[in-house]
């Protein structure tokens, strides 16, 4: 086989077959009869294709929430995923739900409102590339048509033989609104389940064909039906079908006509009126978007012109082109701005129309760390950066920094911000309970909806991967270096004030790191996570003894004992929790893995902060004698010591990740640390 008989053998014919499905109208009111869903509103088919992809249930601060699957965008490798938006995620599927059930929303524009850079462009562009991909298969199949005239009817057309659809409107508006509910009613379509809803009429030009075939076959309509072609509707934002973007010009150059349509001169010759419908293009943005999406790009930079018809599009599902009567079109009207803008909104006592046929669902930055990190891991991986290493905690550290920018200060003054962003993240802290998460939330005002972007973070990190420092891996001190850099000359930041609280929040930044890179040391020195989790287990046993007034069987002799309260001790001796109040920390410990079992989900020590940070101490104290890290920065370290270290870094490389530069670097930085007497050996 030659080279083009290769690639055409990847053609799938079955597929382009069912794509350039044709029929009569007969064979679509078959169609209809067996499947109504082809029949869909717009709303009715977005929602259901979000739904296609499955979504999942989970409990966050004692809320059931749902992560919908489709936003992992996992059909394209997750390059549009969106991470850290559940809740306004579902916010948004649930305004599509009450408009597929005609609840009133259909009739709105919906406005997703956020910060810069807060992915409400990207959700914009998931919903239009799913919708068109949707088109594509069975499940989410939709029918136009068009009018196949012979040539002795050409005349009706402008001297063409076949003249489709201008805006894709389902075959059943050929059906007059008189007759409509009767024809379907009798005919049996739609069901209870899939009833059918069809308001409307048909565009401008079609109707005037449809008038003078009418009136040339004497008031026939089955006549007239006759020279229609039904066919399948693929939606393509490329090729302008169901797919409609609409991006705000300079004044001079914006004209409504963009939106609705405008008359083709080199038609009227044909036609000889410049008011004849077939005479006009139907290209506008709400024309070409029928039956799919439009989305407008900065929706309330419009001039006041374009809003007019945005409101009738909106609530009476209604263009009106030039010198023509209203047309109906059924589409979703997205649109999104920057808060900026919406402000400038809330300020016009002459945009209050808009404002009520306005749905808002802001976007805002995630609080969550893990989320965040997915961010730039998603664009800073191993399979997208060659021939430069990452290291450990580097986007973590970035992106600890961007979510303290955009949290507020919490009100109780026992709390810190980093401890605030630590208990979002899931982290448990002493004397703080999932309701008192649910009341930190619920006491700001603007939380997310401020700080810095992700797209600055992105821009940063690549600065530091194209820096010629670092020996080919890059580390979280130099990302920290140009995020600091970065402010000074930050293009949205025109506050002193906000510049200076945002370099304190890189100084609390960099001194996590030192603590992160300090225990971790500490477990490379210690053993690996087995070794802790063993601690662990046996830590867990005795203090479920000692709270319920049993006793622990012995693995080894069989025998049963008192629990050891020299072991429990030496674990809560290392978090400084006195003797006191042993008792209370050790009851907390058992309530945190009750609760946890009665969610279904099991008991990780890693999620318990002071716990896990109690294990590695008392591990590390266990076997730090094995090994003096303080001899790193000694200009002289004999031969044991240095294989010892050399264990530790190989452990570092296999267990964190870690290359043979930055586990130097870290070892280094942290035997630094040690010197000082900043920690105790």
């Amino acid at each position: 086989m030659n080279l083009t008989g290769k690639i055409a053998a990847l053609q799938d014919y079955k597929e382009y077959e069912e794509l350039n499905w044709t029929g009569s109208f007969e064979d679509y009111l078959q169609l209809v009869r067996d499947n109504p869903k082809v029949t869909r509103t717009a709303f009715q088919r977005v929602y259901d294709m979000v739904l296609s992809y499955g979504q999942e249930e989970y409990i966050d601060n004692k809320k059931k929430l749902i992560r919908y699957n489709f936003f992992k965008d996992e059909q394209h490798g997750g390059k549009d995923a969106i991470f850290g938006l559940d809740i306004p995620l579902m916010k948004l599927v649930n305004v599509f739900k009450s408009a597929a059930q005609r609840y009133g929303t259909e009739r709105r524009v919906i406005l997703l409102h956020g910060p810069v850079g807060s992915s409400k462009s990207t959700i914009a562009r998931l919903l239009k590339k799913g919708l068109e991909e949707y088109s594509r298969i069975p499940e989410g199949a939709l029918f136009t048509y068009e009018w196949v005239i012979p040539t002795e009817l050409s005349f009706v057309c402008g001297g063409h033989e076949v003249f489709p659809s201008p805006m894709h409107e389902d075959p059943l508006r050929l059906i007059p609104v008189d007759w409509r509910e009767r024809a379907f009613k009798e005919l049996g379509l739609g069901t209870e389940q899939q009833p059918i809803y069809l308001e409307g009429d048909l565009n401008p030009a079609c109707r005037q064909i449809f008038r003078e075939l009418m009136a040339h076959y004497k008031g026939d309509w089955s006549k007239t039906i006759q020279h229609i072609r039904v066919k399948r509707l693929i939606l393509s934002e490329k090729d302008r079908v169901g797919i409609g973007t609409f991006q705000p010009k300079d004044e001079k150059n914006q004209d409504s006509t963009e939106l609705t349509g405008d008359i083709n001169y080199r038609k009227i010759a044909e036609y000889g009126s410049d008011s004849d419908p077939r005479a006009f293009n139907f290209d506008g943005e709400f024309n070409i978007a029928n039956r799919g999406i439009v989305e407008f790009i900065e929706v309330l930079k419009l001039d006041v012109a374009f809003l007019y018809d945005l409101l009738g599009a909106s609530q009476e599902h209604k263009v009106k082109p030039k010198k023509f009567a209203q047309t109906d079109i059924d589409e979703v009207i997205l649109g999104h701005t920057n808060e900026a803008e919406y402000k400038k909104l809330l300020n016009n006592e002459f945009m209050e129309a808009l404002r009520d046929r306005t749905i808002k669902i802001d976007i805002p930055y995630i609080t969550r760390l893990a989320e965040e990190v997915k961010i730039y891991a998603k664009d800073y991986n191993k399979e997208r950066i060659r021939g430069k290493h990452i290291a450990p905690h580097t986007l973590e550290i970035a992106a600890m920094w961007g979510i303290l920018t955009r949290l507020e200060d919490p009100k109780k003054h026992n709390l810190t911000l980093l401890q605030k962003l630590k208990l979002y993240d899931g982290k448990t802290l002493p004397g703080f309970t999932q309701d008192n998460i649910k009341e930190l939330r619920k006491e700001t005002l603007r939380e997310g909806l401020d700080g810095i972007s992700p797209r600055y973070i992105q821009d940063k990190i690549s600065n530091a991967l194209v820096s010629d420092k670092g020996e080919g891996c890059v580390n979280p001190f130099m990302v920290m270096n140009e995020l600091e850099a970065g402010l000074r000359h930050h293009s949205l930041i025109n506050n002193d004030e906000i510049r200076r609280r945002y370099g304190e929040m890189l100084t609390v930044v960099k001194q996590e790191y030192e603590d992160m890179v300090k225990n971790e040391v500490q477990r490379a020195i210690s053993a690996d996570e087995d070794a802790i989790a063993k601690l662990c287990s046996n830590y867990i046993d005795n203090i479920k003894a000692y709270t319920q007034k049993e006793k622990v069987k012995n693995k080894y002799t069989g025998q049963d004992e008192e629990p050891d309260e020299r072991l429990m001790r030496a674990i809560e001796d290392k978090i400084d929790i006195p003797e006191s109040r042993k008792e209370d920390f050790r009851r907390e410990i058992m309530n945190y893995i009750g609760a946890l079992a009665v969610e279904g989900r099991q008991f990780d020590y890693r999620t318990n902060e002071r716990l896990h940070k109690a294990l590695e101490l008392k591990l590390f104290e266990d076997q730090k004698d094995s090994i003096k890290l303080t001899s790193l920065v000694s200009t002289v370290v004999d031969r044991d010591t240095q294989e010892k270290i050399d264990v530790v870094k190989n452990r570092m490389i296999r267990n964190y990740g870690y290359c043979e530069v930055c586990s130097t670097d870290v070892l280094n930085f942290v035997a630094s640390i040690f010197a000082r007497g900043d920690v105790k050996e």
